[in-house]
């Protein structure tokens, strides 16, 4: 999920820090609800065609919310907690909530202020449905926003390595797995990243994300990893 400075971008995994988060102290039972409560008010929002068209930076604390909650939710139920990505889970539904700036005051912070351009080499996570091969409409958003980002950042070598759920066989997993990682290279490419820079690879159900037993559709685990370096 890139924040390099743009109004509607995502946050690479790693370069944003949260503070810890109150849920921590939660009981499993308590917490499994309040992190379900903030995944439902962000995929409502994610999916807020609206929203989305206005370039209004509470789309991208949505999508960072529901993939952060999402990954909280896929260790709480191995029956971990996963202190990481629930104070990201809380702090990103905090944003979501948090009334926009009006015209006037948004003026005054960007004039006064201005984003200073993060450089830093993103690990971005495009997450799939299940058995589907093309990324969910916010994955294709992140896409297009790590290709913006690689002009300004000079960013010249890109990995793209596809993923899979432990269900299906090993074979299929396999196939499906570089289906994903050639489809988000596709639209790297269309996004003017040339298909020379990229190394693309399908690693199958190995690397999961949520460790699971065989044959667990677990939606984190399905997903592509893009990497960039600047050589």
């Amino acid at each position: 999920m890139l924040c390099f400075g743009l109004a509607a971008g995502m946050v690479p995994a790693g370069a944003w820090a949260a503070a810890a988060s109150p849920l921590l102290q939660l009981g499993k039972a308590e917490l499994k609800s309040e992190l379900e409560g903030r995944y439902d008010v962000a995929v409502k929002a994610v999916g807020d065609a609206g929203l989305r068209a206005a370039r209004d930076s509470r789309w991208t604390w949505a999508v960072e919310a529901k993939n952060q909650c999402g990954i909280a939710l896929g260790f709480l139920k191995s029956g971990t907690k996963d202190a990481e990505s629930i104070s990201k889970c809380d702090a990103f539904a905090a944003r979501l909530s948090a009334p926009p700036l009006s015209d006037g005051a948004s003026a005054v912070v960007a004039a006064s202020a201005p984003a200073a351009l993060d450089c830093t080499a993103p690990a971005v996570s495009v997450f799939f449905d299940w058995n589907m091969d093309t990324p969910v409409p916010e994955g294709a958003a992140a896409i297009g926003q790590v290709a913006q980002s690689a002009a300004q950042c000079g960013w010249r070598r890109f990995g793209v390595t596809g993923y899979t759920d432990t269900s299906g066989g090993t074979g299929y997993n396999d196939g499906l797995s570089l289906r994903r990682a050639r489809n988000v290279a596709a639209l790297l490419s269309q996004s003017g990243i040339a298909a020379e820079a990229m190394s693309v690879s399908g690693l199958g159900e190995t690397q999961l994300k949520i460790e699971t037993a065989d044959n667990v559709r677990e939606p984190m685990n399905r997903r592509v990893e893009i990497t960039a370096s600047a050589n």
